[in-house]
């Protein structure tokens, strides 16, 4: 850990800095998390455009989308060109002073450009360096391209989604696996950085975003090896217990409800009027109720859709059914929950003086929590400080720079 001290002294990566050269989800990912408990975080982009992810989605009133805004906040900006020699250079005076660098380029990419981990770890033998890509570092894959939505589909994902004997669908219009590979890609730092303090040295981390979705399909790899087991689409439900699902109410609006144990179906019986199901041998037992699957998701629907969504969510609340409103993005702002936890904060980009809405930092540490400092920076905000403040370069050699397309 370095000696620098910033506003975030105090948070538990105080001190740590990292250089952000990954685009688009999946890396920044990583860095943005470590930002809010206190890391430096220097975003390395294109010259010119920057980061491909400030083009992408809705634009804010500065320009840059508003998911830049979001997932790209705490961190500062520099421009530099890694493919000219100079702007090489450049990053290695930087990868000097830094505890870790994040990237998701093809496999190689770094190695074509001279810098490699080998070289870079050379110049700081403490360095940890996290790479991120659709199907890792190695295998016949390697440098095939990967996106969320390729990870979903090759890690298992796409194909249980959707409804019995009906195509497989999106699931959900997020980019799921750069967030899970993120999650994952933040752990692999702090676990690095925690050998580092033991050993003094650093380490490369691989993270496949096929990889991050297979590890999330519970019981689905070694059902498969011990019985040929494939699951498939199960539509509102889901796999070893029922109901598990989503059910439609009688105003339209729909529910997810989740009996994940015979004691919670005693309770759902009790809420329907019922209370003798409980014992009946066809739903007695998770098994029987899966075997008896259509019977028991045909009580609740019928159920369900007898009552508005507000009485129904009564209803089940009282009984200690776990329920909860499928919500729109919409109601998400509307509610009690969300506002008492603050899950939803505002933030003024200071530019525009936009009050810009974002998620609040995940985890929540009771003694050192993070924080959101700053929104998604402008393109290059930190190049004076970074080149002249910290290298040392002159006004006239960054100007240089400039015209030369390195920075």
């Amino acid at each position: 850990m370095s000696d620098r001290k910033d506003n975030a002294t105090g948070l538990p990566l105080a001190g740590i800095r990292v250089l952000d050269l990954a685009t688009f989800i999946a890396g920044p990912f990583t860095a943005a998390i470590l930002s809010e408990f206190g890391a430096e975080v220097i975003k390395v982009e294109q010259p010119g455009h920057g980061d491909p992810l400030r083009a992408f989605g809705t634009p804010s009133r500065r320009g840059d989308g508003y998911c830049w805004l979001s997932e790209q906040r705490n961190k500062k900006s520099i421009t530099l060109d890694l493919r000219k020699p100079d702007g090489a250079a450049l990053f290695k005076r930087l990868i000097a002073n830094a505890d870790a660098a994040c990237e998701n380029f093809r496999p190689g990419t770094l190695e074509k450009w001279g810098l490699g981990y080998d070289v870079l770890s050379a110049l700081n033998p403490g360095l940890v360096l996290l790479r991120i890509s659709g199907y890792g570092q190695d295998g016949p894959y390697k440098d095939r391209p990967g996106f969320a939505r390729i990870a979903h589909a090759f890690g298992g994902l796409s194909y249980l989604t959707g409804m019995p004997g009906g195509p497989p669908l999106t699931p959900g219009s997020t980019s799921l696996a750069d967030y899970i590979s993120g999650l994952y890609g933040a752990v692999g730092v702090l676990l690095a950085l925690r050998a580092r303090a033991a050993t003094g040295k650093g380490q490369e981390i691989d993270v496949a975003l096929y990889e991050s979705i297979f590890r999330v399909l519970d019981e689905m790899a070694p059902l498969y090896a011990a019985t040929g087991f494939v699951r498939p689409r199960l539509g509102l439900g889901t796999a070893n217990v029922c109901p598990h699902g989503h059910f439609e109410c009688g105003d339209g609006e729909w529910v997810a409800i989740a009996c994940t144990s015979d004691k919670m179906w005693a309770r759902m019986a009790e809420v329907l009027g019922r209370p003798a199901l409980a014992d009946d041998a066809r739903y007695r037992t998770a098994a029987k109720r899966v075997e008896n699957r259509d019977d028991v998701d045909g009580l609740v629907s019928a159920f369900t859709l007898s009552m508005p969504r507000t009485q129904l969510m009564e209803k089940c609340v009282a009984g200690d059914v776990p329920i909860a409103p499928i919500y729109s993005i919409a109601e998400t702002f509307a509610d009690p929950q969300y506002k008492a936890r603050q899950t939803i904060v505002g933030m003024t980009e200071p530019e525009t003086g936009e009050e810009v809405a974002v998620p609040n930092v995940l985890p929540r540490l009771s003694a050192t929590p993070g924080r959101i400092a700053s929104l998604g920076p402008p393109l290059g905000n930190a190049n004076r400080e970074v080149y002249g403040g910290e290298l040392g370069l002159s006004d006239a050699e960054i100007a240089a720079l400039q015209e030369q397309g390195v920075i």
